[in-house]
């Protein structure tokens, strides 16, 4: 019997052709990883600046509330007033409940810039008659500017009408991809902070608020 020489060879890849397609697939593995790094990284930049943007609006809900009440008196008997008005920290009182005093809780009221977790960085804190509470942290820079009835510039504490602050509020997380040296001014052009050169972004919010409360007859 005659052996059959036509038997058909099973067919497979070669070396070479194993190569091509796992160079291939590496290329396209490498560019869909670029493509979601880019992408996470932009996600968590806008985490980042969304935080800041909460702190910072946070913050200002409850300086302007508790700023447009100072020096709120309704017994006119001057226990209301702003007593500590610098260029980092402002105390005023106000006589929420109308009592005669400023004994009360949330009547005396104090902010500044504090190390709340004693990690070096600056938050910003809310003392209410000798309590301080935590209002957001990674704050570097807090200011208030003092203007009298017509708009100017004053220090005389019964002279004050109005208050400009500017905050500037800091990432939590660096983020290597920029170096920040950025001057940060206040509302008359004075710089109040600048980026020590470091990874952190940054935002600031300026606003004017009114004391009207204060100077009324």
């Amino acid at each position: 019997m005659k052996e059959n020489k036509n038997i058909e060879q099973s067919t497979g890849f070669t070396l070479i052709e194993l190569l091509v397609a796992m160079a291939i697939f590496g290329i396209v593995m490498a560019a869909i990883y670029t493509v979601y790094d880019s992408q996470q990284k932009t996600y968590l930049t806008q985490l980042q600046v969304v935080a800041m943007q909460q702190n910072l609006r946070a913050a200002t809900l409850f300086l302007e509330r508790d700023i447009r009440m100072a020096g709120y008196d309704p017994t006119k008997n001057n226990a209301a007033r702003i007593i500590t008005a610098n260029a980092a920290v402002m105390r005023f009182t106000m006589d929420l409940n109308g009592d005669g005093d400023v004994t009360d809780a949330d009547e005396d009221i104090l902010y500044n810039l504090y190390d709340a977790d004693g990690d070096g960085d600056m938050d910003l804190g809310r003392t209410a008659n000798g309590v301080l509470s935590l209002l957001a942290d990674n704050m570097d820079a807090m200011n208030f500017v003092y203007l009298d009835k017509n708009g100017l510039v004053t220090t005389v504490l019964n002279d004050i009408r109005s208050v400009q602050l500017t905050l500037v509020a800091r990432a939590g997380q660096r983020d290597t991809g920029i170096v920040n040296n950025l001057g940060y001014r206040n509302q008359q052009g004075t710089v109040i902070y600048t980026g020590p050169n470091d990874n952190f972004r940054r935002r600031q919010l300026n606003t004017q608020i009114k004391c009207r409360n204060i100077g009324l007859p």
